[in-house]
């Protein structure tokens, strides 16, 4: 489901029409015998491209989409990687981490818990972090995130993770105290500071990123979006794990 922090493609074509600009500027198109570049004949050039092959651009917008992506985690990766409380699994020392952002309400998260768990007992160098992101189900969805945050500070997030995700869908308020009160979580501080802090500082990396709905997953520079499936979480990993050397 989007939540509308996608940006508009006419921004990025644009972007990525400046960029093929630029290269037939570099590679010396356009220019009139010996000065500076002639723009009229940069522009016409460029032009006659796009029309012969119109495939380029959306490749363009994409590859410029993946790097503003990587910048925007490399400017905001220490709140990104931070887990709250007890909100980690794997090896807390993992030489790389795999953040993902989640809803309770989300059938797709719910899809995506065994693929996790799969990457965690074969990778004994993975850290994983877990971010709530509530931004499905209004109310419901907040209210399972700040509870979840509160078994996270009681150091029963993995537990309660996974016993909200095996209640039958849809999710409910009444769902999610039951399983609260089987574990004996104290719901007293659910709107305390540090819950409200962290999802909101969730929901702002979520709009600085442009996510377009849950779950999504951080690896490294590389942003996935939906339930891509185990392969293509590991395949993640790897390209993370190369990266750093």
């Amino acid at each position: 489901m989007s939540i509308g922090w996608k940006e508009a493609a006419g921004g990025l074509g644009a972007a990525a029409l400046g960029a093929i600009a630029t290269v037939a500027v570099m590679g010396g198109f356009g220019h009139t015998g010996g000065g500076a570049p002639d723009p009229k004949a940069t522009g016409e050039i460029v032009h006659q491209y796009l029309l012969d092959h119109p495939e380029v651009i959306p490749e363009a917008m994409d590859r410029l989409q993946d790097k503003q992506t990587a910048q925007a985690i490399d400017a905001n990766r220490a709140q990104i990687e931070a887990p709250f409380a007890g909100a980690i699994a794997g090896n807390p020392k993992g030489d790389v981490t795999l953040v993902e952002y989640f809803d309770y309400a989300c059938g797709y998260c719910r899809q995506s818990v065994a693929d996790v768990d799969r990457l965690i007992a074969t990778d004994p160098k993975l850290r994983v972090v877990y971010k709530e992101l509530p931004v499905l189900d209004g109310a419901i969805s907040d209210r399972a995130a700040q509870v979840s945050l509160v078994a996270a500070k009681a150091g029963k997030f993995g537990a309660f993770h996974h016993a909200l995700y095996q209640v039958p869908a849809p999710l409910d308020d009444a769902k999610t105290d039951a399983v609260a009160a089987k574990m004996g979580l104290d719901l007293s501080g659910m709107s305390s500071a540090d819950i409200v802090n962290e999802i909101n500082a969730n929901l702002t990396a979520g709009r600085s990123l442009r996510m377009s709905g849950t779950p999504t997953f951080i690896i490294g520079d590389q942003l996935l979006a939906g339930a891509v499936g185990y392969d293509a979480l590991k395949d993640a990993i790897a390209k993370a794990r190369k990266a750093k050397g």
